[in-house]
């Protein structure tokens, strides 16, 4: 394989374009769809005859989003060689009945979804994307997506004048009451949500059947710092390992291919991946066994190609905080664009093990990217990833692996300039080279 072309410079910039286009998980994924056709991947129905010819294809289903390459030498009976990321971030969701009000004012109700670092939301200006379902009038239903990027909404903040003990005592919030956003001023001169709704995509509003909309901030992706060797945005977490995947997937040449590359977009992983369109359903090993089937393989020929699989399960790793170094361990140390980072738990909240992560720092030497490693402190609690769900769920060996990054679930994260592009670098390689390692 030669080393793929992944300037940090243009890498940057077409990272900041795929985050604006993608306010949602149905965006990301329409985003990533329009990118694989245009490089010839044709997009199947899974109600329908799977493909029983070699190619490029790839599957949606809601925000989550299958891609592979069975042709060009690419055989299923050499495994698979599976990039896993998620596309939902963090963020406060309108309810079915979100029309609210209060001290003369229009609200929205949401429900918070993920670890939300809710603080983080307030006095912000926020826009509203998703998908909303419709009922036609001959009965049947349709869903459309929703991005509008305007100033809708805000939570604003109480003053420090009504609460002088905020300095003192930190941010006490109450998410049932504090977080509703406002959205007019003049409540009597506004229509219902579900009107208002209906004329942004000019239909009846009793045809607007139901909705899965969120907010998100409106300040655009930005170079940070005097040197502009940082970038902020929103939803990092995790959309630099969609992207990252998806570039290295592009970049990729098929005659590289020996074991069966696949990209896994799957949504949900913020509330534990337990949907039809998340890590912990049935997704990706339907999608498997199916490509398995449509190549001739029998049943048993299916188990020993999950044997001699892999999987990176790619997720941002939290960069050491320079004001609260207290809260990291002191021996493992990450930092912004020093390297990619593999992800260590030794109860198993990460799937890294020894020979998988030999396998990507063998990689990484050949390609010369420095990596990183990632520990809690003992007495830190470690969130986790798809990693070992999808490890579980195939038994395919999956290795932990992301970019740093800082202010982790805020409404706008942090990282370096440098490492998203090394991060496609190294996953262009784990989609190509074949594994090396004997018997784990």
């Amino acid at each position: 394989m030669q080393r793929p072309n992944h300037d940090p410079e243009s890498h940057i910039t077409d990272l900041a374009a795929f985050i604006q286009a993608s306010p949602s998980p149905y965006h990301a994924v329409a985003i990533v769809s329009e990118r694989l056709q245009r490089l010839g991947f044709i997009a199947i129905e899974e109600t329908s005859p799977w493909p029983q010819e070699p190619g490029r294809y790839f599957l949606r289903r809601g925000g989550a989003l299958v891609a592979w390459a069975s042709a060009d030498g690419a055989d299923p009976r050499n495994g698979f060689r599976i990039i896993g990321a998620h596309t939902d971030s963090p963020n406060l969701r309108l309810r079915p009945r979100p029309d609210h009000r209060s001290a003369g004012m229009a609200q929205l109700g949401v429900e918070i979804y993920g670890g939300v670092l809710l603080n983080s939301w307030f006095d912000r200006d926020l826009g509203l994307s998703g998908r909303i379902s419709l009922i036609n009038s001959d009965g049947s239903t349709e869903t459309r997506l929703l991005h509008v990027n305007e100033p809708l909404l805000r939570v604003p903040q109480l003053a420090i004048h009504l609460d002088r003990s905020v300095t003192a005592d930190g941010l006490r919030l109450d998410p049932q009451r504090h977080l509703q956003p406002v959205w007019s001023s003049m409540p009597d001169s506004v229509p219902g949500f579900r009107e208002w709704l209906a004329q942004q995509l000019a239909v009846p509003a009793s045809s607007i059947s139901a909705w899965d909309l969120m907010t998100h901030d409106l300040t655009p992706p930005a170079r940070l710092g005097v040197d502009g060797s940082m970038f902020a945005s929103g939803r990092l977490d995790n959309l630099l390992s969609c992207h990252a995947g998806l570039v290295a997937l592009e970049s990729s040449s098929v005659e590289d291919f020996t074991s069966v590359p696949v990209l896994c977009l799957f949504d949900h992983e913020e509330v534990g991946s337990g949907t039809a369109s998340g890590a912990a359903g049935q997704l990706l090993p339907a999608a498997l066994e199916r490509i398995c089937l449509a190549a001739g393989l029998t049943r048993d020929d299916w188990f020993a190609s999950l044997a001699a699989s892999m999987c990176v399960s790619a997720d941002g790793a939290h960069a050491t905080h320079p004001n609260w170094p207290e809260r990291h361990e002191p021996d493992h140390q990450v930092f912004l664009d020093a390297g990619p980072v593999l992800k260590w738990n030794a109860n198993a909240r990460y799937g890294t093990d020894a020979p998988g992560a030999a396998h990507m720092l063998a990689l990484a030497e050949k390609y010369e990217i420095p990596m990183q490693a990632f520990v809690s402190r003992n007495d830190m609690p470690c969130g986790s990833t798809i990693g070992p769900i999808t490890s579980a769920q195939l038994g395919i060996p999956t290795i932990d692996i992301g970019v740093a990054q800082l202010s982790m679930h805020s409404a706008r994260e942090l990282t370096g300039v440098i490492d998203p592009a090394r991060f496609s670098t190294l996953l262009a390689a784990f989609l190509t080279v074949p594994r090396t390692l004997g018997k784990r």
